[in-house]
């Protein structure tokens, strides 16, 4: 059973969940700019270091 903090979303989920482009998604977790990983090729993120992230870009 997943915890909502260790929630793991796609690609679509996080542009969703930021209100941004998936292409804009994509290009800043190519260049590091946002926390994610690959798992077999395509983008995964997960919910609570992307809460922390934000946090620190509107701090």
């Amino acid at each position: 059973m997943n915890q909502p903090d260790s929630e793991i979303l796609t690609l679509d989920e996080v542009a969703v969940y930021l209100k941004a482009g998936k292409k804009t998604v994509y290009r800043l977790a190519q260049q590091g700019e946002i926390p994610g990983f690959k798992l077999g090729g395509t983008w995964r993120f997960r919910r609570s270091e992307l809460d922390c992230w934000i946090a620190a870009q509107i701090a």
